[in-house]
Order: structure tokens, then sequence, then C-alpha cells
């Protein structure tokens, strides 16, 4: 039997590549992840395909799977108040919630996009996340395991998913940061995640504003 110990001593996962960013997919379907009876509901909807609108019944099962995960990843709070938000703000959010559910996509976002956003190159590549990623390995013995066609994997859904919330906006890979109103970056400071407004790429002055405004 194969040696799982590495993979559940690791906070780290791949699971990211077989789902995409997906924040339509799971707006759509979200009502069904809030409901008491959102497993059955959930099952229905593989078979069904009512809300998902995805060719094949296994990428749904695989689509709902990590949902649920993401679903998991922050309190009920944040999905009830998500619903009211913007559509802007819901992309926003969504990011925020694979941060939450991907700890692998927090260490990156964390460790090398604010590295590279406060350098003198501000743009990110393949090779800068894979190269990140190496770093983790070093450490990580369940990522180090990981074959370079994984890693690359990763490395594009990473990037995929700054272009999707738009940290990223053209091909030159030069970074962005997010433009939300002050209310809506509030929100997280109200949620006790004051970490996502650095995240966001903002100015210490507009920090400090948005804090003014969540008092």
């Amino acid at each position: 039997m194969k040696d799982m110990s590495n993979k559940i001593n690791s906070p780290y996962s791949a699971a990211m590549t077989g789902c995409g960013f997906m924040w339509e997919e799971m707006t759509n379907v979200l009502p069904l992840l809030m409901s008491d009876d959102s497993e059955a509901l959930l099952k229905q909807e593989i078979i069904d395909n009512n809300y998902l609108m995805m060719r094949t019944e296994q990428t749904r099962k695989r689509a709902v799977a990590e949902f649920v995960k993401r679903y998991k990843a922050v309190p009920m709070y944040f999905w009830k108040s998500y619903q009211g938000f913007s559509k802007e703000a819901k992309i926003v959010a969504m990011y925020f919630v694979n941060l939450k559910c991907y700890k692998l996509f927090y260490d990156l976002h964390l460790n090398l996009v604010l590295k590279k956003w406060n350098s003198v190159h501000q743009s990110i590549t393949k090779q800068d996340v894979l190269v990140e990623i190496n770093e983790i390995a070093a450490n990580d013995e369940f990522v180090c395991g990981w074959s370079e066609k994984t890693k690359g994997k990763v490395a594009s859904s990473f990037l995929s998913f700054l272009k999707k919330a738009g940290f990223v906006k053209d091909m030159s890979e030069t970074l962005s940061p997010i433009y939300l109103s002050d209310e809506e970056f509030a929100f997280y400071l109200k949620l006790g995640e004051a970490w996502f407004l650095d995240a966001c790429l903002l100015q210490q002055y507009e920090i400090n504003r948005i804090k003014q405004v969540a008092l």
C-alpha cells in the first residue's frame, strides 16, 4: 500500500487543478450548498446539470467536491453577505475563499505576489511561481514528491486565478491592485481578515481610510 503519511502531514494540495476559478458556477449552486439538504441536492445536481452547465458528469463531480471544500473554508456569515455583493465584489470574494481553502495559493500569494508587488519588477510569470513552489517543496515532503507536470499545472492554475480575480489584467503579466469600494473592503476587516487588504495590493493610506469606514 502506498505510504500516505507525507500527504496527511502536509497542509498543501494540488486539488485545485481539477477545478478552475469558476466563481459563476459556484455562485449558481450556492443555494444548494447553503441548504440543510445540501448533500442530496448536490448529488442530484451532478446528475441533472441544471445550474452547473458542465459537459460531463465526472467534471461536475470534481467541481462539486471542490465547491464543498471552498464553501466550508469560510463561515456562513460570509456567504449570507456574499449574496448581496456586486459582481466585482463577488469575484474578489471568491478569490479570498480560494486563498482560505488552498494553503498553497495562500502562501504563493503572500510570499510571491506581495514580494513582486513591492519590488522594482511588478510582474509575475509561471517561472516565478514554479520557483516558489520548489521553495515550498524543499520543506514539504509531499510537495517535493510532485512531478514537474503537477507543479506546472499548479503554477498555471494559480496564474489563472490571479487573472480571473483581476490581479493581472493584460498579457504583460504586470500586477495590478484590486479596486472595490471602501465599504466592500471594510467587510474583510469586520470579518477579522485584515491581511486581505494587503493581499489586494492596497496602499497603507487606503487601508487606513477603509479602517475608518469599518469603525
